[in-house]
């Protein structure tokens, strides 16, 4: 019906208390490993949305963002380069869902960075989401919240 008053020493297995001295046998991140890990994903998604962006349409302004993403995700990835693909961005409304992914994306990118203090992602990233904003007013849209 209750629990028993647990006193001091048979508090070993209790669920309430601590771990200390105790090692595990996995390695953890700290913190800024962990936002490098979400930065780089982000990165590297708008990357990928940005290829596919340019393949249909190229122009000097997303290649120089592939060029900058590219630069940022193996940078924070330790030199390793990203793995690309490009699929081509096809009519209006799937190059307007695209923009709007990136922009999402671009946004995420930009709360992390911040969150980091990484100024040179966050302003790339702030760089994307006005780059796709431009792209969807002049389609008529405005950028949603992702």
């Amino acid at each position: 019906m209750y629990e028993p008053i647990r006193t001091p020493s048979s508090r070993k297995g209790s669920v309430h208390s601590t771990r200390a001295g105790i090692t595990s046998d996995f390695p953890h991140r700290t913190r800024e490993e962990e936002l490098d890990i979400q930065l780089a994903g982000h990165l590297a998604a708008l990357l990928a949305v940005t290829d596919e962006l340019r393949e249909p349409a190229p122009s000097a302004d997303l290649d120089d963002a592939a060029v900058r993403l590219a630069q940022q995700v193996s940078r924070l990835r330790g030199g390793r380069t990203p793995v690309r693909s490009v699929t081509p961005g096809g009519d209006q409304p799937r190059r307007t869902a695209l923009h709007e992914r990136a922009h999402s994306l671009a946004g995420r990118a930009l709360v992390v960075a911040a969150s980091r203090a990484d100024t040179t992602a966050a302003i790339l990233a702030a760089q994307r989401m006005d780059a796709h904003a431009a792209a969807l007013a002049e389609a008529g849209l405005t950028a949603t919240a992702g």
